[in-house]
């Protein structure tokens, strides 16, 4: 019966972080696993009259087949809020897609070839691994340093190899929360304009900024790329929407994918998000969202402070959902997961987020998805996981 599978689903894993998910059902286990946004940021009573209002004023039309592209006014509400970041982005530039991972897997689908390379972050987003996997490209990873990506290493990847797409986080980087500076932003726009590399800007998060100041996306300083957003972390994950930018060129063949794929968006949700759009300030809802995951994250680092023994290292994200912890070297992530469970607390481990040998003593925490008394608990038990770990290596080393 195998035989009758593609070979290549051969080759792609399950998604580590929804198997791990699964053995987080327990309601005793504070998870800080998933990528979860807090359903208390969720604008419920808002987005119920909006789809009061887009049924009793629109039903027949929200309810029928609509255009690939997606619906118009959305799009241009999208365009106006980059214009008002400083890039100019035509609506007709902007597809609807059924959240941004449907972005990467349309761009996998129309840039990729078995064998092409994809050049990656080290670590990198997991599911952009497993969406443009399906496809059988090379991965290779190139440093992520605590401002952006090692850009000598790219000049000198790019120079010596030919790479088809390049894919980067810039803001509030998943796994590891970092943000790419803006020197560093147009240092690769630089590099990228002497090579025929795409650079696919992933910014699921860039709106979830609760210290620090905006940066521009690396899509200001370079045509030549692919940008992607998401309502799913200022509005509702539930939903399903997202957005891909990109040229009239790349767009035509992003549109041709997802005819193939889906014809369109789930088209009731589009003209909700968009009444709830028109009909309330987005910007208290994100400022919402900022003060509620500020005062999480603040609280996760102070107890890392308190908690974690003094050489674990960690990032201080200025954003987004997540942050990256480095145990002492020897340690391994997975074992310390295999710990954690017993305690009653889980995470993911670093190793999923790389595409090739992987830093073992790595692991991601996410801080939206709990309330205070969940990160203070669930801090103080990863805390005495790590210490039982470490006492447990010296006396084996012994």
């Amino acid at each position: 019966m195998n035989n009758l599978f593609a070979e290549r689903m051969s080759k792609i894993p399950r998604s580590f972080v929804r198997e791990i998910l699964k053995v987080t059902e327990d309601p005793k286990i504070i998870s800080f696993a998933g990528g979860l946004p807090h359903p208390e940021s969720f604008p419920y009573k808002e987005i119920k009259s909006a789809a009061s209002k887009v049924l009793s004023e629109n039903s027949q039309e929200a309810l029928q087949y609509s255009t690939t592209e997606g619906y118009k006014p959305l799009r241009e509400y999208i365009a106006k809020r980059y214009l008002l970041k400083g890039l100019k982005v035509d609506p007709d530039e902007i597809l609807i897609t059924n959240g941004s991972q449907q972005g990467l897997d349309l761009v996998g689908k129309i840039y990729l070839d078995k064998g092409d390379t994809v050049l990656v972050e080290r670590p990198t987003y997991l599911a952009a691994i497993q969406a443009f996997g399906l496809y059988e490209p090379v991965f290779k990873s190139l440093p992520l340093l605590d401002d952006g990506i090692d850009t000598d290493a790219l000049d000198e990847t790019l120079t010596s190899q030919k790479i088809k797409l390049f894919y980067a986080i810039p803001n509030f980087q998943n796994p590891t929360g970092i943000t790419y500076s803006r020197q560093k932003r147009q240092k690769i726009a630089d590099i990228l304009k002497n090579h025929e590399t795409i650079l696919i800007e992933d910014n699921p998060y860039g709106e979830i900024r609760f210290m620090g100041e905006d940066l521009p996306p690396i899509k200001s300083f370079l045509e030549k790329s692919v940008l992607l957003g998401s309502f799913s972390k200022i509005v509702s994950p539930g939903m399903r929407l997202g957005w891909v930018v990109a040229g009239k060129e790349v767009m035509e063949k992003l549109v041709t994918a997802k005819q193939a794929s889906d014809l369109h968006s789930n088209y009731l949700s589009q003209r909700i998000v968009h009444q709830y759009l028109r009909d309330y300030e987005v910007e208290t809802q994100l400022e919402k969202i900022r003060k509620m995951y500020k005062r999480q994250r603040d609280l996760m680092i102070a107890m890392i402070g308190k908690y974690f023994p003094h050489d674990v290292e960690y990032t201080q994200p200025e954003g987004g959902m997540f942050l990256w912890v480095t145990l002492p070297d020897g340690l391994s992530s997975m074992e310390l997961f295999n710990r954690a469970l017993k305690e009653k607390v889980a995470f993911v481990p670093g190793e999923a987020f790389y595409t090739d040998n992987p830093q073992k003593n790595t692991l991601r925490l996410n801080f939206s998805n709990s309330d205070d008394e969940k990160i203070t608990e669930g801090v103080r038990r990863l805390g005495t996981a790590i210490k039982n770990l470490m006492i447990t290596e010296k006396f084996n080393e012994s």
